[in-house]
């Protein structure tokens, strides 16, 4: 089972989300999150938060819809977003996919990045999108879809990414060791509309950016 979440962070165009179609069975709104699923087209099948964001108008609505709610205090120890990715991995969702996971606020942006690592290690498989780019993990072997002209940065997310191999990229990597909180990871180009990426130890976080 794979769920398609929606965070509170920003949308620029909801037409985006249309091509993740045949991915999710569900749909999980973090607060806010269920405005810009409602944006998009689509019903929450279950509302978690404080419901402290989301405006009032919008709850009743939801309230209609059948939706799940699940209500937790204001004052707690996890953000919204992560109680969904919690609730999906309750569910027993194998991958998700985060919308609107980046936004305004820094900490919170950071925050969603990092439960791609924490949630990976519980064996659910997160990435965030939006219309121009995605973020995901890369441990061990991955293929990256993209366009000819693409960026593609990989940053480590553990000490060392080690013995890194790159194709069909313009600034090749051949067994390479990159360590936490180098730059030279970023901005790497498609050469095709594809590009592989392998790894012997070690977490990438892969950040693919359309470049039109």
């Amino acid at each position: 089972m794979n769920a398609l979440i929606f965070a509170g962070g920003n949308v620029k165009d909801y037409e985006f989300i249309k091509k993740y179609e045949g991915f999710y069975n569900i749909v999980i709104c973090a607060d806010s999150g269920a405005l810009h699923a409602l944006n998009a087209g689509l019903k929450p099948d279950f509302l978690i938060g404080d419901m402290d964001s989301i405006p009032e108008n919008v709850f009743e609505y939801i309230k209609k819809l059948n939706t799940k709610i699940i209500y937790y205090p204001k004052e707690k120890d996890f953000t919204d977003t992560e109680l969904a990715v919690e609730y999906a991995l309750s569910l027993g969702v194998k991958k998700a996919i985060i919308v609107a996971g980046i936004g305004t606020r820094p900490d919170h942006s950071l925050a969603n990045i990092f439960l791609l690592v924490k949630y990976l290690k519980k064996g659910l498989e997160l990435k965030i999108v939006d219309k121009d780019f995605e973020i995901f993990l890369i441990k061990g072997e991955k293929e990256i879809e993209g366009e000819k002209g693409d960026l593609l940065s990989l940053i480590p997310v553990t000490e060392f990414a080690e013995n890194i191999y790159t194709e069909g990229l313009y600034y090749p990597l051949k067994g390479e060791t990159l360590g936490f909180g180098t730059s030279r990871g970023i901005s790497n180009v498609f050469l095709d509309n594809k590009s592989k990426i392998s790894l012997k130890k070690g977490i990438l976080l892969g950040i693919r950016v359309h470049s039109n």
